[in-house]
């Protein structure tokens, strides 16, 4: 299967906006000061909840953004 130029960045850019967006969440469920992820110190079923989604949407973003990286680079090898 051939990607497109434009399919290819967009595959790319997808998998760098995932990395960036739910690494500025996963810092934030860390420094959760409200309660919600954590209860004395321990943490809650909603901590365990979110850090789960975050890290599938880590693999989903890398292998989205690698399909895309690797339609660039054969973009390049055929032109």
């Amino acid at each position: 299967m051939k990607l497109s130029r434009p399919v290819s960045w967009f595959l790319l850019a997808f998998g760098v906006w995932s990395w960036v967006i739910w690494i500025t969440f996963v810092k934030n469920l860390v420094a959760d000061g409200s309660g919600l992820a954590f209860d004395d110190g321990h943490p809650t079923a909603y901590f365990w909840v979110h850090l789960t989604l975050a890290v599938v949407s880590f693999v989903l973003g890398t292998v989205v953004g690698a399909i895309g990286l690797r339609g660039l680079r054969a973009l390049r090898r055929t032109s």
